[in-house]
């Protein structure tokens, strides 16, 4: 990924929180001399270096290609937005300002291992829908759906672990432009009102340059 430095985020925090918040990774792998890309839920395990927790169908024959020692690359998306140059104030002085697009994205680098032992996927699942049922006013629960039921959806699945060797995070936040032009582009993702237009002020309202 292509990195300037002010645009680097190294803080683990704010790269674990990236992937709690948007647990939906892209799974990129090398399989069978062809890249290939799925996209799957990710629990993100925070412990050592840190390790993402997923699943896929058995009948994609992607987990075939899960335990060599080729590594493999999980992206995760953060707040993104376009940003309009006529939310910067320096508009009016020069008119040298062009439109740009304001991202986080976290890459995950590791080795995919491909796991079929029935209890760790029960585990999994209880753990994956755990979190994402928190917030709904009934949660739902693996355990009141029908016991045979449940073994029959564990056995077409499988299980990915990736033990994370790297992270690399992009914070594309307004950060190479003065602050005036920062308080406009917040002011104009504000007036959007949309949740992720805001989400994307409150990123650039962070990195605002000190008066």
């Amino acid at each position: 990924m292509y990195l300037p430095q002010q645009f680097a985020e190294t803080s683990l925090d704010v790269l674990h929180d990236l992937i709690r918040a948007h647990p939906l990774g892209t799974l990129v792998m090398l399989a069978d001399a062809e890249l290939c890309a799925n996209h799957i839920p990710f629990l993100l395990h925070r412990d050592g270096g840190g390790r993402l927790h997923g699943h896929m169908s058995r009948a994609n024959p992607l987990w075939r290609s899960c335990g060599g020692a080729i590594e493999a690359l999980v992206i995760f998306h953060g707040p993104q937005a376009y940003i309009s140059p006529s939310w910067y104030p320096s508009r009016a002085v020069d008119g040298r300002v062009v439109p740009t697009w304001n991202y986080a994205v976290v890459h995950a680098y590791g080795t995919p291992r491909a796991i079929h032992d029935p209890g760790w996927l029960l585990e999994h699942v209880t753990q994956l829908t755990g979190a994402h049922e928190a917030g709904q006013a009934q949660p739902w629960r693996v355990a009141e759906a029908p016991e045979d039921y449940v073994s029959q959806m564990i056995s077409g699945i499988v299980g990915i672990e990736i033990a994370i060797s790297r992270l690399e995070g992009k914070w594309k936040v307004s950060q190479n432009r003065k602050r005036p032009d920062q308080l406009g582009v917040c002011a104009g993702l504000q007036a959007q009102g949309t949740d992720g237009a805001r989400a994307m002020a409150d990123l650039v309202a962070q990195r605002i340059k000190p008066p």
